[in-house]
């Protein structure tokens, strides 16, 4: 890593760190004076209504986005200082955007291993049987074994986020980043796909994850740490059951709300 001047990188086992980050997009602040750090072992959500800030604080995650003002480190690498390819190798990442970039023909398969290239589509590339064992293995892990023939347009949209989430773990990323994972799902889908994410959460051999989320309900088990955000501001960060208080909930979905718990799940309505 290039050394900067005045500026000291995080210890080895911080993920990601955010000092005073500023995004200004034409005069306006999509993220003003955020200060963030997540662990190696740490699995957060973020949490807030639209426009709260939660994409551009996902695209700073992954590499996609740099900051205006303020020190972004991912990964060991400073964000504007480091090769932004060889970074993104090392970060899984879904997206409803991207579901819409792989080809509906595409086998559920090769969805899955064309990670190992970084290409949507596969086409003249080779892959050894390593890597087509290891897509199998992650899609057996995400009850998608039995539909590795298949073609990507004929799934239902929670077997879809399945084999996204199979294709993001593809590269044994370092770093795990979920936008709105359940979203768009039914209550079956969405919990099953919950059950799924909370045993990657629970695995000591998983790596960091952060999930973005507008719902208490779709937070998994196993998550230990929660970032609110309203209107680009950290209005509470912390762990999970000290930061998901109906006070600091209210604040930043701007309305009065009851918060309960029932064993490691979350639920939220108006007061």
């Amino acid at each position: 890593m290039p050394e900067v001047p005045g500026v000291n990188p995080p210890d080895e086992d911080t993920v990601i760190a955010f000092d005073n980050v500023n995004v200004v997009r034409g005069g306006n602040h999509l993220v003003r004076a955020l200060s963030w750090q997540v662990e190696l072992d740490e699995r957060w959500v973020v949490l807030g209504p639209n426009g709260a800030g939660k994409t551009t604080l996902l695209n700073l995650a992954s590499g996609r986005l740099h900051p205006t003002h303020g020190d972004a480190w991912v990964l060991g690498e400073r964000l504007g200082r480091t090769d932004i390819n060889e970074l993104r190798t090392r970060i899984g990442l879904t997206t409803g955007h991207f579901a819409e970039r792989i080809p509906p023909e595409e086998t559920v398969l090769d969805v899955v291993v064309t990670a190992a290239w970084s290409v949507v589509g596969r086409w003249r590339e080779s892959y050894d049987e390593q890597d087509v064992a290891r897509a199998r293995a992650l899609l057996d892990q995400l009850g998608m074994g039995t539909l590795a023939g298949r073609t990507f347009g004929t799934l239902s949209e929670g077997e879809r986020k399945r084999t996204q989430i199979a294709r993001a773990l593809m590269t044994d990323p370092e770093l795990m980043l979920l936008d709105e994972p359940t979203a768009g799902l039914d209550l079956g889908g969405r919990e099953d796909l919950l059950g799924r994410l909370t045993e990657l959460a629970e695995d000591p051999d998983a790596p960091a994850m952060v999930l973005v989320t507008h719902h208490v309900e779709e937070i998994p088990p196993g998550f230990t740490h929660a970032l609110l955000l309203r209107e680009g501001t950290v209005v509470a960060a912390g762990l999970l059951g000290e930061t998901l208080t109906a006070e600091n909930l209210s604040k930043t979905f701007g309305v009065p709300l009851i918060v309960q718990r029932a064993g490691d799940r979350y639920t939220a309505r108006a007061a």
